[in-house]
């Protein structure tokens, strides 16, 4: 992690998502520190100024370190030292493994997709998705469209000029809120091709919007794709907020103070019911532990998965 000087505000006053800040920079955590990469990533890190990285040091120190003094290092052996804490600290999120493992999740979803003809890739609640920069080779098969909220777009724009790069095909940036605008009437405003199979991506979203609104885009979604179009999404187990699983009340406790709380998940045993009703096909729901042990069974990385995060895939039907 990168080391920084200047003065900073709070975490809570970045205009972007301040979850989408700070899992870009989970994802390259783990490409520079963890041993054996599942991802690369080192957009993550240079997508979220150092003025974000600043601010979340300072929240994280003041979390660990009642004595005000141990806030604010001074020297450089000090800031290594505090950096090494913010690492650690992003390492131990109960969300770390789930964001590393449903990305490479979907990417390698993505590649059969591709292979099987798909040329469309939507990114709802895109965030600071990297994909187009770390595979650029890749991505060239695909138009792709990322949808956010415009804030949160804005800002990364904003960043992607910052970082002297001009980003024009094969990305397409649509603005948008799924609360005020349809799914479709968003993608009629640019050059997708209803007509085509397409590869939806809906990560890290679920979580924090309602039941009914989670019904209402999958809903959209099969409505909107072709027969045959796919879409990974991820979602948390809701037994675990009725249980009051440790990790994730950790978890929903830290969401919940940046402003985002956690607001539905759902049941994996009735989630194909759920799917069924909206149009879709449930063609396969994984824990983050069946995920490790797909893509790296002898946990090579330690990423300890939280149980409740899922991963899924489904299809639109004929």
């Amino acid at each position: 992690m990168a080391t920084v000087s200047r003065e900073s505000k709070p975490v809570s006053e970045f205009p972007a998502s301040r979850t989408a800040l700070v899992t870009s920079l989970m994802r390259a955590v783990h490409s520079r520190f963890d041993p054996n990469p599942l991802i690369e990533d080192l957009w993550g890190e240079r997508l979220v100024p150092e003025s974000f990285r600043l601010a979340y040091r300072a929240a994280v120190l003041a979390r660990m370190y009642p004595d005000a003094s141990q806030r604010a290092p001074v020297s450089d052996e000090a800031r290594a030292a505090a950096d090494a804490v913010v690492i650690s600290n992003l390492r131990a999120s109960p969300a770390y493994a789930g964001v590393i493992l449903r990305t490479r999740y979907t990417e390698d979803a993505l590649r059969v997709a591709v292979a099987g003809g798909v040329r469309q890739y939507v990114i709802i609640g895109a965030g600071l998705d990297s994909f187009a920069l770390r595979r650029p080779a890749f991505a060239r098969e695909l138009a792709i469209f990322e949808i956010d909220q415009p804030a949160t777009q804005e800002f990364k724009r904003l960043r992607l000029a910052e970082c002297g790069v001009a980003v024009g095909a094969p990305v397409r940036f649509l603005a948008a809120d799924l609360s005020q605008e349809t799914l479709l009437s968003i993608l009629q405003r640019s050059t997708f091709r209803a007509a085509d199979r397409s590869f939806f991506s809906w990560l890290g979203v679920t979580m924090y919007l309602t039941r009914e609104a989670n019904l209402a885009t999958f809903a959209a979604i099969a409505r909107t794709a072709a027969p045959g179009s796919e879409v990974v999404f991820t979602y948390f187990d809701s037994r675990a907020a009725s249980t009051g699983a440790g990790r994730f009340n950790e978890l929903s406790e830290r969401v919940a103070a940046v402003g985002e709380p956690f607001r539905s998940g759902f049941d994996p045993n009735t989630i194909g019911a759920d799917l069924k009703h909206c149009g879709l096909m449930l063609v396969e729901d994984l824990d983050d532990r069946g995920v490790l042990a797909r893509i790296d069974h002898a946990d090579s990385n330690d990423l300890r998965p939280s149980g409740f995060s899922h991963v899924a895939l489904a299809r639109v039907g004929p």
